[in-house]
């Protein structure tokens, strides 16, 4: 998987995707998502790592089957959040 972080100052927003999607652009009726390698293309991590990333986020933004299965394992994200694009799992995460 790959995971990036985008630090403001005082959030942080982590983005992780299945490494096999970066670039991949995903249509699904008048919805259009680009998972770009500038958003997502951090480094390649384990699951601990994108847990540990997770339980520090002010926000993510997650696609993919092995990612959305990790997030749910360490419990960040109901089951019942996730939508599909285009046969692509992919679920945000808010903290307020």
């Amino acid at each position: 998987m790959y995971l990036k972080e985008h630090r403001t100052r005082d959030r942080l927003i982590v983005a992780a995707c299945d490494q096999e999607l970066i670039g991949q652009k995903l249509n699904q009726g008048d919805v259009v998502v680009e998972i770009t390698e500038s958003f997502y293309k951090g480094d390649i991590v384990s699951e601990k790592q994108v847990q540990s990333a997770l339980g520090r986020a002010t926000s993510a933004n997650l696609f993919g089957k092995k990612t959305i299965e990790c997030a749910l394992e360490c419990r960040m994200i109901d089951p019942e959040s996730i939508i599909t694009i285009n046969g692509v799992p992919h679920a945000q995460l808010y903290r307020i």
